[in-house]
């Protein structure tokens, strides 16, 4: 390994996909065992490699030389070998934090932080929230002792005057995305919240936030802009400033899956296939899946187990593709009825509601809801807030095809 990440568990990682687009060079990802890390650390013959979970402290030791950030954070997420062998540990995360909380607009200055958790990343959180000016910092974690500075997580009142709260602990990592460290509705005074996690793109903790119109974000960003910082250390250049934005830009657009949210007729697999060709993504259709996973198509569904048993059906498959990465999905009319459908489609997606004119939707004899005019018509008024409160965007499909694939790209390009 010329240059590379090690860590336990490393299946789900972009820093490949960041490091090889910024530099051009092969970066690998090495999963190591903890007693296979020193000898890895001595004797493969690396150049630069990135450190995550868990390894962030326990590669300390090794270290011929601490740079002042790994110096100030008490962690180390970048090594550095010189050419006479010696290591020198870093801290990005440091920088990555600070990118984090300003596309968020998240202030740390004047405020009263929370981290959750006590690991590698939270050090790292610490550093940027004091050196931004936060008026006190806490961290929330499991074990005893427990004290004025590291306060119960099991017992959020134990923090409830806090105003930011960061996640820097892995839970709501994929694949457990439904999981969240706390409820922050018992969070009175919060006005910031961020999440290390990055994969889901917007986790529950951050979707409990936006719910709540509380700034927030997930940890792509942060993930970026340690990277950039990282590639600058191993290859001993500087980046321009521009380079974080574009780079999160990129993975973004490749990551992040578009969903198509609307009612029946309303052209959702025409755009979605015309959209998928467009941008090189692959596309499904949540319909298609029930179909393949019942092995019966939508009116025999109906007809056996009724709506509830489609319904059903229909969340297990938005839950399976609102996991995946870079696609393009078209959902079914009644998709949006549920609120968890939503949220599983957020956390990797950004929707759109493809509105169509009702007078030019179309009744259709296999769709059991809407058979004819008057039902077309009653379901659109029912369900017209359903679309509008579940999508990022409304987007007319009334006219060519073209144009309605244009304004997707151009909103989610922006977005």
């Amino acid at each position: 390994m010329t240059y590379g990440l090690i860590g336990e568990h490393l299946g789900h990682s972009f820093s490949r996909i960041i490091h090889e687009h910024l530099t051009g060079e092969p970066y690998e990802l090495r999963e190591l065992a903890r007693p296979e890390l020193g000898g890895f650390l001595r004797s493969e013959p690396f150049r630069g490699i990135n450190v995550t979970i868990p390894y962030k402290q326990a590669v300390i030791p090794y270290m011929d030389e601490l740079a002042p950030s790994a110096l100030l954070t008490g962690a180390v997420n970048a090594i550095v070998r010189s050419q006479d062998g010696r290591l020198t540990g870093h801290n990005t995360d440091f920088d990555g934090v600070l990118a984090m909380a300003a596309a968020a607009g998240v202030q740390f200055k004047g405020a009263d932080v929370v981290i959750l958790g006590e690991g590698g990343a939270s050090k790292a959180v610490a550093a940027a929230a004091r050196k931004e000016g936060a008026r006190s910092v806490r961290f929330a974690v499991r074990r005893e002792p427990f004290n004025a500075v590291r306060v119960p997580i099991a017992d959020p009142s134990t923090f409830a005057d806090c105003s930011v709260i960061v996640n820097a602990t892995p839970v709501g990592m994929y694949p457990h995305d439904t999981d969240k460290p706390l409820d922050i509705s018992v969070l009175p005074h919060l006005e910031g919240v961020l999440d290390c996690v990055y994969n889901p793109i917007r986790t529950e903790l951050v979707l409990d936030a936006h719910q709540r119109g509380i700034p927030a974000a997930g940890g792509l960003m942060m993930l970026v802009a340690q990277a950039v910082r990282a590639a600058e250390l191993f290859h001993s250049c500087t980046y321009p400033a521009s380079a974080i934005e574009s780079t999160y830009r990129f993975l973004l657009a490749g990551r992040r899956n578009i969903v198509l949210c609307g009612m029946p007729s309303c052209g959702k697999t025409t755009v979605g296939r015309a959209l998928a060709d467009r941008l090189g993504m692959s596309f499904t259709d949540t319909d298609d899946v029930v179909r393949t996973h019942s092995g019966m198509e939508i009116p025999d569904i109906f007809a056996l187990e009724g709506e509830e048993g489609f319904r059903k059906r229909e969340s297990l498959a938005i839950e399976a593709v609102s996991q995946e990465h870079g696609m393009v999905i078209s959902t079914g009319g009644g998709a949006v009825l549920k609120g968890e459908n939503v949220r599983a489609l957020r956390r990797n997606g950004i929707l759109f509601f493809l509105d169509r004119d009702p007078a030019l939707l179309q009744p259709t004899e296999d769709r059991p809801l809407s058979r004819d005019r008057a039902a077309l018509d009653r379901l659109y008024r029912q369900r017209l807030p359903l679309y509008l409160a579940a999508a990022d965007a409304r987007i007319s499909n009334n006219g060519a095809l073209s144009d309605t694939v244009q304004a997707i790209i151009s909103y989610a390009q922006q977005g």
